[in-house]
């Protein structure tokens, strides 16, 4: 179990372990995450970081341990399972209708919340004509939110791949997740992006009330916006903490920087 004992965690995952053939990708991960608390995930490359992402999401199922979402055990639960109690999460590759527009990439990301069927749809009664109005609103309220409405008519095919992890996290945040798990969202983004990114989702825990999982390899931009930190090394935990604690561990540092390290500052 975690060092830390938080009284009522949204995400609990308890003694994670999955392999692959002869391969241990994780032995005995353990995390929390609180209410409104941004969670970093550390680890030099090949640490387990997106395996873990995947066991918490329900694409990889653990071979051994238990993922809670609210209290509840959702270890055998499918992603869309996990996604209609809260769970949003975004991936390393992005996932976007390239030749739909960025208002219409939203729209599509809020369709399981819809509540008109199928033939609703298509011959456009007035209650699904509503309900695509609400759906576009919040697409709008949540572009502007992420400082990105100018692009709603852009198609998504040609634009930069730091735009589109920006879109692709707009259109996870459209489904109004209660936990959103972020992988890599900072990739092909400049240190003047990366930074203002990072304020964006410590605006996203004030101003929305939800909570964070990131994965980053930007040590520096994970620990000044995380609120607790966990850190991976080959599959295993190798250290957790306030972000002041891992950024002056030794053995953190060494992990990411070789025998001599003493810090990550």
């Amino acid at each position: 179990m975690p060092a830390r004992e938080l009284t009522d965690p949204l995400l609990e995952v308890d003694s994670v372990s999955i392999r692959f053939g002869g391969v241990q990708a994780l032995a005995d991960v353990a995390l929390q995450v609180g209410p409104n608390e941004i969670v970093g995930i550390l680890g030099p490359n090949g640490a387990g970081k997106t395996t873990l992402f995947n066991c918490v999401s329900g694409f990889y199922s653990p071979t051994r341990g238990h993922v809670r979402l609210f209290g509840e055990d959702v270890t055998e639960f499918k992603p869309e399972a996990r996604a209609q109690r809260g769970l949003g999460r975004t991936f390393q590759q992005v996932g976007l209708v390239r030749s739909f527009t960025v208002m219409e990439n939203l729209v599509v990301a809020q369709h399981m919340g819809v509540r008109s069927n199928g033939l609703a749809s298509i011959v456009g009664t007035p209650a699904a004509r509503s309900e695509e109005r609400v759906l576009r609103k919040r697409a709008e309220d949540v572009l502007d939110f992420m400082g990105i409405g100018d692009m709603r008519d852009r198609r998504i095919a040609g634009l930069p791949y730091g735009t589109l992890k920006m879109v692709e996290v707009a259109a996870v945040l459209a489904t109004d997740p209660s936990i959103l798990m972020l992988d890599e969202p900072l990739a092909g983004a400049s240190g003047e992006e990366g930074s203002a990114f990072c304020d964006r989702v410590e605006q996203m825990r004030d101003e929305l009330g939800i909570s964070i999982i990131l994965i980053e390899h930007h040590v520096p931009l994970v620990l000044r916006t995380s609120d607790y930190v966990y850190v991976l090394n080959l599959g295993t935990p190798l250290a957790e903490g306030l972000p002041e604690e891992i950024r002056d561990n030794a053995e953190v540092a060494v992990a990411y920087m070789g025998e001599g390290a003493s810090t990550l500052a």
